[in-house]
């Protein structure tokens, strides 16, 4: 390519860039849609065909292909390219055929920076975060009788938890399964760690442990659920020392359920449980009421703000959450931390799609983009070779210089 096309199309890309960002500028400050109005139907523009920014849109593509064809063809046809040459052409061509058929795409960006611009991620995520802190406390309280939901082997902290469960089932006949009984009893999950090739550790670390939980060898064999080899050494997972979560003081049923309401993106899911039911826990037994009170005023302004109907408020929730904690044979029914959890669900899942998941080229019109792009790429490329093929003819011996 010469000199001049090359100078050519540097403009031409400028000018396609000036247009994105006008489309840009314009999403941003036409985007309406507050943090209240956004739901589960809310997306990004979809080419339509008839709104102003299709027709826009339809206008100015159409323009600057026909400026930028008559430019070409007047200006940089007629020589004789090279094979290489004529290849890269075609690649900027349609290079240039897909930046003119994509400003609806710039313009949904413009949106979602609006969104991002009244609603930070960061400032998402601290949301999801509280929520799944405070979600064991904002269940309905049908919930509460859930054993899926709500059981000892959901408790992931403090230690000696989490805990596996042990059902021993007696049956009174022998010859009747209709009449038995079931023992439930929960160990600590413990780990333990050791050289292959270390026999004495091995010995040692066996014994000590022995004789720490009172058990004897074949027992521990029996307490053992898994063994991993990691490089030279092994890695024991065994059943640990009885707990009883039921006589535990520093137990309720609020650290049974270890849920996340909606996951914070890129932290692995085990790792933002464990934080929260540590968060939970102080909460509920380290840190004096008023952390509590504050954490639920907290939701109570995120839930206005995001426009959940709720009937949260705080210095009544607090207090009941510390009586349920403290009177744990109590049903809950009596706990008042009404919220339209549905809509609640809603709204995060729909703005976690515009925030990770924007699909800014909607799939029902993946085929008619291609086929658009493709078309005005197999038009300006056609008629580049044709008319460079008959002014070539007509002029012998023209040169790309």
């Amino acid at each position: 390519m010469n000199r001049k096309l090359k100078r050519m199309l540097i403009i031409s890309f400028v000018i396609l860039a000036l247009i994105h960002l006008a489309y840009f500028i314009y999403g941003y400050f036409t985007f309406s849609s507050s943090i209240k109005e956004i739901n589960i139907y809310t997306e990004f523009y979809r080419f339509k065909f008839y709104d102003d920014v299709s027709i826009s849109h339809i206008f100015i593509t159409g323009l600057f292909l026909s400026v930028f064809l008559i430019v070409l063809l007047r200006n940089h046809s007629g020589y004789r390219y090279t094979g290489p040459e004529i290849l890269r052409i075609g690649a900027v061509l349609l290079l240039v055929s897909l930046l003119s058929s994509t400003f609806f795409i710039s313009y949904s960006v413009g949106a979602n920076a609006k969104i991002r611009t009244e609603l930070p991620e960061k400032a998402f995520n601290d949301d999801k975060t509280m929520l799944n802190v405070l979600r064991p406390f904002l269940y309905n309280y049908t919930s509460y009788s859930s054993e899926k939901l709500f059981n000892p082997e959901n408790i992931l902290y403090p230690k000696p938890y989490p805990v596996i469960e042990e059902r021993d089932t007696t049956y009174y006949d022998p010859h009747n399964k209709e009449y038995y009984s079931i023992e439930h009893a929960y160990y600590s999950i413990d780990t333990l760690k050791m050289a292959n090739d270390d026999l004495k550790s091995l010995r040692e670390k066996t014994r000590l442990l022995l004789s720490v939980t009172d058990i004897d060898e074949n027992e521990f064999k029996k307490r053992i659920i898994s063994k991993k080899a990691i490089g030279d050494s092994t890695e024991v997972v065994y059943k640990g020392v009885e707990v009883n979560p039921k006589y535990d003081d520093n137990i309720c049923i609020f650290l049974e359920n270890n849920q996340l309401f909606i996951p914070v993106h890129n932290i692995p899911e085990r790792s933002q449980q464990y934080r929260n039911a540590v968060t939970r826990y102080q909460l509920l037994y380290k840190y004096p009421q008023d952390s509590m009170l504050n954490s639920f005023r907290r939701l109570s302004a995120m839930l206005n703000t995001y426009g959940i109907e709720n009937k949260i408020v705080p210095k009544e929730l607090t207090r009941d959450v510390f009586f349920y904690r403290d009177h744990r044979q109590e049903p809950l029914n009596g706990i008042r931390n009404y919220i339209d959890r549905n809509a609640l669900k809603e709204k995060f899942k729909a703005f976690d799609r515009l925030f990770y998941h924007p699909n800014y080229l909607h799939p029902s019109i993946m085929p008619i983009f291609i086929a658009v792009v493709l078309g005005i790429w197999a038009g300006l490329f056609g008629l580049f070779l044709l008319v460079n093929l008959v002014r070539k003819k007509r002029v012998p011996g023209n040169s790309n210089a």
